[in-house]
């Protein structure tokens, strides 16, 4: 009785990608028009793809729209928008219904049994050293920003699993959707602005190590979601605070 596919599977690092083309091809691309044949021999009309805000590159606007020119600059990004236009194909071909979510770094934890595992992920590697004894490190402080750290939108992913349903649940009631939709706050918060939210959550005073800069990371990048509002009652429920404090207490908990 499966009547449609919310597609999160992916090879997600923008860095490692630059390293490992092939890989993040095979399986953001190749998997994805795996995912399609499949839903196409089972009759499944309905998808809800996570796409990612690495298609926009370096936008020369402070913050991007769904019309934002689209100028990935990693593997990963080219492969999530070639995602993209495969699903569009398709839809065209078999009459599938979709929409693409556009986010950006998704951090903080819905529940303190889940937490963000990553090994390239910023949040798991800056508590994985403070747990360490280690100090944290900052990728970049040249970039053309405010504190020459990287800025972006950071995103609860218990706000963006509701977003998810909801794209999910307007399609299975026949509802037409855009083709695309930003989940963003509008505002971005910098690396370094996280390492002063991490420091007030955990109580542990430390001064960020500054390295180089990491291949294929834009500057900034920041997305407007009032059509996501619209549409799919996005909103950024969590403060930057709680989002640290929320993966805190998840990461406390893994031991």
């Amino acid at each position: 009785e499966v009547t449609g596919v919310i597609h999160l599977a992916g090879y997600k690092y923008a860095g490692e990608s630059v390293k490992h083309p092939l890989l993040a091809f095979e399986q953001n691309v190749t998997g994805t028009a795996h995912l399609l044949e499949a839903m196409a021999s089972s009759r499944v009309h309905n998808m809800v793809f996570s796409s990612s805000a690495a298609v926009y590159g370096t936008p020369d606007e402070d913050v991007v729209t769904e019309s934002t020119g689209t100028f990935p600059e990693s593997p990963y990004g080219q492969s999530k928008l070639v995602g993209e236009w495969l699903i569009r194909d398709q839809a065209v071909a078999t009459g599938l219904k979709h929409t693409s979510l556009r986010y950006f770094n998704v951090v903080g934890s819905g529940s303190e049994e889940l937490y963000d595992a990553s090994p390239h992920n910023l949040f798991p590697l800056v508590f994985q050293a403070l747990n360490a004894g280690k100090t944290p490190k900052i990728f970049g402080t040249d970039y053309d920003t405010e504190d020459g750290t990287c800025v972006r939108d950071y995103v609860h992913v218990a706000d963006l699993a509701l977003a998810h349903v909801e794209a999910a649940r307007k399609l299975e009631a026949g509802e037409v959707l855009e083709p695309v939709y930003n989940l963003g706050s509008g505002d971005g918060v910098s690396v370094r602005q996280i390492m002063d939210a991490v420091a007030k959550a955990t109580g542990i005073g430390f001064t960020a190590v500054e390295e180089a800069r990491r291949p294929g990371d834009p500057a900034r990048i920041v997305a407007d979601g009032k059509l996501a509002a619209r549409d799919l009652d996005w909103q950024m429920r969590h403060s930057l605070q709680q989002m640290v404090h929320s993966a805190w207490k998840a990461s406390a908990q893994r031991g």
